[in-house]
């Protein structure tokens, strides 16, 4: 057990800082501080010693030097039980620091939120970031508050054990400490790098216990902060599959600016739909697939209303995410106790992506590519009428948040059936026609979406046989007028994008 004699407070946000304050005044714990923060102090009625007093130099370069002196880091980093650390501390007049309080300048929330390259490097904390360090090096002498963050747990401290800390205390702060300070580092080389040279460093912000991973034999864990995604109003705790779901649904409904309901199973689209109303949209999204549908994961890009929340309450479903949900609404979907029902939050995501793959990690930009009318290029006699064109764009964009090898049946915005993760184009196209039929789906005048290139005119022949009109692929194979060929002498159209959407 020590006590803390000392402090040395340098913070940005001053909140509950007062409260802080206050306590370390009523133990008798004296207080060194820095510039606004010793003004704030100061302004309480507490007694504080500018750091400026103890090192005899103000605050200089516009505030940029304010802490960094021998003085300061040898209060904090001396050892107080080594003989030789004892008698520097004598020789030099080192006044002993037994607890250190930094709040960093906001770097990443500045950077985030938009600014210039200038702003940018004002708010990289020097002098911060360096107490940080030293008070967690020397967690056997000196208690460290990384973050404002952790203000809570010093007052409970402060306020339960009257200043007292042990070293398992002192040894936990520490390794948080170090856990800020390597994560402040990992997003100003974020910024200044372009992410894709260099070494590999990423700072995913708080970690949260899945329950398991893929299977309950595995460990999980999620690094990041998912209230910044959504807000679950009901429900079980979310698992390591809802997320990777909760990831791809999001993904494929941002496509969509009409109301559009997409219904996921293992990441793929097993139903989707946009209709005028999100009622419509959810009655011909589940027609694709009830079976899929059950127990998988709904997303909307609309607020669910009532009516639309009493046909999906009839399902059995693991997840629900949208914009907002009608009081009315929300009621009836908390029917079951464990459905998890989230409120989805507008956030930008990163635009590059990352994969822990053999013995490193794999990175690349995401896939953001987004087909419009005007990249269609037309290689048929026959070119595709205005509703065709509609649903081509829609399957094309179904097809890109489908795992390859894929294809996409659709027609009148609505998915009829799918063909996912196969190892031949063929046999995805056979397995979207025989989920169209096991469903009573009609696929005549329907149109195709390829995720890559046909090598052979096979795909576009079983395609016509079973009743679809127009087709979309990337083109580039070595026989594209193969395809090409059939499709002018059956009557169909088919147009090329240039852009092949793979997904593994």
């Amino acid at each position: 057990m020590k006590r803390i004699q000392s402090a040395l407070i340098s913070v940005y946000h001053k909140d509950r800082m007062d409260e802080i304050a206050h306590l370390l005044d009523r133990l008798g714990i004296r207080i060194y501080s820095t510039g606004g923060t010793w003004r704030f102090i100061h302004d309480l009625g507490i007694e504080a010693l500018p750091v400026e007093n103890l090192t005899s130099y103000p605050s200089i370069l516009g505030g940029r030097v304010k802490t960094l002196h021998p003085l300061v880091f040898g209060g904090i980093l001396g050892r107080r039980d080594h003989p030789d650390d004892r008698r520097d501390f004598g020789d030099y007049r080192i006044p002993e620091l037994d607890l250190v309080i930094v709040d960093l300048y906001p770097f990443t929330e500045t950077v985030s939120g938009g600014c210039t390259e200038d702003e940018a490097i004002e708010k990289i904390d020097i002098g911060g970031i360096s107490l940080i360090r030293a008070a967690a090096k020397n967690f056997r002498d000196v208690l460290v508050v990384p973050s404002s963050e952790w203000y809570d747990e010093l007052i409970d401290l402060l306020r339960n054990k009257e200043g007292y800390t042990t070293l398992e205390e002192r040894k936990r702060f520490a390794v948080r400490a170090f856990d800020i300070s390597s994560g402040y580092d990992t997003s100003i080389y974020g910024y200044f790098s372009d992410g894709m040279e260099g070494s590999f460093k990423y700072s995913g912000g708080p970690s949260r216990i899945l329950r398991y991973g893929e299977n309950p034999h595995q460990k999980g864990v999620f690094y990041g902060d998912l209230d910044q995604v959504f807000m679950q109003l009901h429900g079980k705790e979310i698992s390591y599959n809802n997320l990777g779901d909760l990831d791809a649904g999001i993904q494929l409904a941002g496509e969509f600016d009409e109301p559009t309901v997409a219904i996921l199973k293992h990441q793929n689209a097993c139903g989707v739909a946009c209709r005028e109303r999100l009622t419509d949209a959810w009655k011909d999204a589940l027609a694709g697939d009830p079976v899929s549908a059950f127990g998988g994961v709904i997303i909307t890009n609309r607020p669910v209303d009532e009516e639309t929340a009493e046909l999906i309450n009839l399902l059995f479903f693991e997840v629900i995410l949208a914009p907002g949900y009608e009081n009315k609404a929300l009621e009836l979907l908390q029917s079951r106790k464990n459905r998890i029902i989230l409120q989805a939050e507008i956030v930008p995501f990163t635009g590059k992506q990352f994969r822990s793959l053999l013995n490193g990690v794999l990175g690349q930009e995401r896939d953001m590519k987004n087909e419009t009318e005007g990249d269609l290029r037309v290689v048929t006699r026959l070119s595709p009428t205005p509703g065709e064109v509609q649903d081509l764009l829609f399957a094309n964009r179904i097809v890109k948040h489908t795992k390859s090898n894929a294809i996409v049946l659709a027609a009148g915005k609505r998915l009829l059936g799918s063909g996912t993760g196969q190892t031949s184009r063929v046999d995805a196209l056979r397995q979207a026609i025989q989920k169209a039929a096991d469903f009573g789906l009609d696929l005549k005048g329907g149109v195709m979406a390829s995720d890559a290139f046909f090598p052979f005119a096979d795909s576009v022949e079983i395609a016509w046989r079973a009743g679809i009109k127009s087709v979309i692929q990337p083109g580039g194979s070595v026989r594209d007028q193969d395809s090409i060929d059939f499709c002018n002498e059956h009557g169909m159209s088919m147009v090329f994008t240039g852009i092949r959407h793979f997904k593994h």
